[in-house]
């Protein structure tokens, strides 16, 4: 099992965008779609009923969430996803899917380090960097670090790398100096990995971008116990106000969950007075606490 999913927020696009993205890449499913119910939820989405409160789905193996939160956040380039083609007909294909009604980053051509590469933020906003070459992970997470967060890079690989069983930085090509608009020593392209999935990171510290990380996207972390929730989230959380529904913000701005692997049984409980008994204290955890979702089950 995948141990960290990325998580996508759109607006109310989500379902919309699943059947998108499992129809472009080969061997893709949805795998469990989960809704909001007609009764509103205590929540500040309104108007949401039968749209996509968990959508999970795969990727070319590559596991993904989705839901539909409202305009709330929107995707940025901080967090884009680099996809590897095996051949160029491949890549054709999904460059050419992606650009309808996409906005363009870097064109679709050749450059120094691959004979095709491109850079767009599709029709939803979300990056993808599509690139012909082979990698044993078919899509791969990409963090940008810019503004306050540029030159960064590193110190957070050695974080994350310390948090994760199965870790470590993989590969290093620092700026050189002979980019003016790049600080010498800074992480040029990285690659490193957390419980054996494969990230990328950059630093980039040109003063014209207007974007950083947010909750648009977010890192999804199933845990086995309540000790290994907390290993995370006393770990990782660094903005106290962003703390909501096992959900937190790092010292970096990138956004995770952290959520015990129960609340999905507890949540998908047939009798359904049960779930929603979960789902209300659920709600108002920041943190969450294992036994108090059981209680809440038994209707303790």
């Amino acid at each position: 099992m995948q141990k960290i999913i990325p998580c996508l927020w759109f607006d109310t696009h989500a379902e919309e965008a699943m059947n998108r993205l499992t129809a472009t890449f080969n061997n893709s499913h949805i795998t469990t779609i989960s809704r909001y119910p007609d009764v509103p939820l205590d929540i500040p989405v309104q108007n949401m009923a039968g749209k996509v409160l968990t959508g999970i789905f795969e990727l070319d193996g590559y596991q993904l969430m989705c839901l539909d939160g409202g305009p709330a956040f929107k995707f940025t380039p901080a967090v884009s996803f680099f996809v590897n083609c095996d051949t160029a007909e491949e890549a054709d294909k999904i460059w050419a899917t992606f650009s309808d009604g996409a906005t363009e980053l870097m064109p679709f051509q050749a450059y120094p380090f691959s004979e095709k590469f491109g850079w767009l933020s599709d029709k939803y906003g979300l990056s993808w960097q599509v690139n012909l070459g082979t990698r044993p992970q078919k899509i791969t997470p990409y963090l940008t670090f810019v503004g306050e967060q540029a030159g960064k890079a590193e110190e957070a690989m050695q974080f994350y790398t310390s948090l994760f069983e199965n870790s470590g930085i993989d590969h290093v090509m620092r700026y050189d100096g002979s980019n003016a608009d790049e600080k010498e020593g800074t992480i040029q392209q990285a690659l490193f990995r957390l419980n054996n999935q494969e990230f990328r990171a950059i630093d980039s510290s040109l003063s014209d971008h207007k974007f950083g990380f947010n909750e648009a996207i977010s890192f999804y972390v199933e845990c086995d116990t309540q000790d290994e929730v907390d290993h995370f989230w006393y770990k990782m959380s660094a903005v106290p106000e962003a703390e909501q529904c096992g959900w937190l913000k790092d010292k970096y701005g990138v956004s995770w969950q952290i959520v015990p692997k129960i609340l999905g049984e507890l949540m998908g409980d047939p009798d359904p007075e049960k779930s929603r008994r979960v789902m209300d204290v659920m709600l108002q955890m920041k943190r969450f606490d294992i036994e108090g979702l059981k209680r809440a089950s038994l209707g303790e």
